[in-house]
């Protein structure tokens, strides 16, 4: 980093930040995957008890949208699942192109995987937990199956990732313009 001016100046560092936050995600998403499939029923509950919107307030207004079958509950698990996984798979190997980064591989690459599993996660924790089960299957009513904070720290702490990685990019590319 220079001293002067306070921007990344290296590559190799600009690689590093991005690959070292890239990575920390993917393991934490990759041991998330890994515990939903290695101790399935703790969160299968979890989902069940959402759709059915069983520990709701139960309004007459909202409760009919509640999923009750157990196969459709089920199957919107393993799809979460399905999806964690991907995600995971897409910012390991997002993690490996940033290190090709580091040995003066491209990180164009690196930075469009990074991109995309980044999104699959903002995807699932927004879109997914904080809109669908947080507002539509009421999630914040429930004091026992609420995952509102945790789709939130999730969803925020990859959008700040994102943003870095796509703002180094943007600020390593001013500096090889002007340098």
């Amino acid at each position: 980093m220079s001293e002067r001016t306070g921007r990344i100046r290296s590559p190799r560092t600009y690689s590093a930040v991005s690959g070292v936050l890239t990575g920390t995600i993917a393991l934490y998403i990759a041991l998330v995957a890994l515990g939903n499939i290695t101790d399935f029923d703790s969160n299968q509950q979890f989902v069940r008890h959402v759709l059915a919107m069983d520990t709701t307030f139960k309004d007459d207004d909202l409760m009919w949208r509640a999923i009750k079958s157990t196969a459709l509950q089920d199957t919107a698990y393993v799809a979460i699942i399905v999806w964690e996984s991907v995600a995971a798979l897409v910012l390991l190997a997002a993690t490996a192109m940033w290190g090709a980064g580091l040995r003066g591989g491209g990180v164009r690459r690196a930075r469009q995987a990074s991109t995309v599993g980044l999104l699959m996660l903002m995807l699932l924790f927004g879109a997914g937990f904080i809109a669908i089960g947080g507002e539509w299957f009421a999630m914040w009513q429930s004091k026992q199956w609420n995952g509102l904070e945790a789709a939130t720290r999730v969803f925020l702490i990859s959008g700040i990732v994102l943003l870095l990685i796509h703002s180094l990019a943007t600020e390593r590319a001013e500096l090889d313009s002007t340098d």
